[in-house]
């Protein structure tokens, strides 16, 4: 019975593996469903976000869904900054290795957006390319 005690929590702790991760894949499999109609798309546990004809749509990942959509042009966009601790990045190059990483997108008018991320390294990216389209389109 002793031992029975013992791996009761272990037993508890894999079926909570169990639930989070089956959790995960429905989110996952929405997300799939939902990212088919953008040229580029991100998924992390922080948000959601697609990018179609400078159009740039996100939102929070849900098992229904991505939630709380909104969207902006990438037009209205001034520049593009990357805040890791809420303190922004002037080196993209030499970033911070570690802290939670949002995408600021400065707009006169309508205000910043934020977009979090959960690795830098992939606001980075994303923020290098969207600054590549920026550039492009205010020409």
């Amino acid at each position: 019975m002793e031992r029975g005690l013992l791996w009761l929590p272990l037993l508890l702790g894999f079926i909570g593996l169990t639930w989070a991760g089956w959790h995960e894949y429905q989110k996952v499999q929405v997300y799939q469903t939902w990212s088919q109609g953008f040229e580029r798309t991100k998924y992390d546990i922080y948000a959601v976000m697609g990018l179609k004809d400078n159009e740039i749509t996100w939102g929070y990942p849900t098992r229904q869904g991505p939630i709380n959509l909104q969207q902006f042009s990438l037009a209205t966009v001034e520049s593009i900054l990357l805040e890791v601790n809420q303190t922004v990045v002037t080196d993209w190059e030499r970033p911070p290795r570690k802290g939670k990483a949002i995408l600021k997108f400065v707009r006169s008018e309508q205000g910043a957006v934020e977009i979090p991320f959960t690795e830098i390294k992939l606001a980075i990216a994303w923020g290098k390319f969207l600054q590549t389209q920026l550039s492009e389109l205010k020409e």
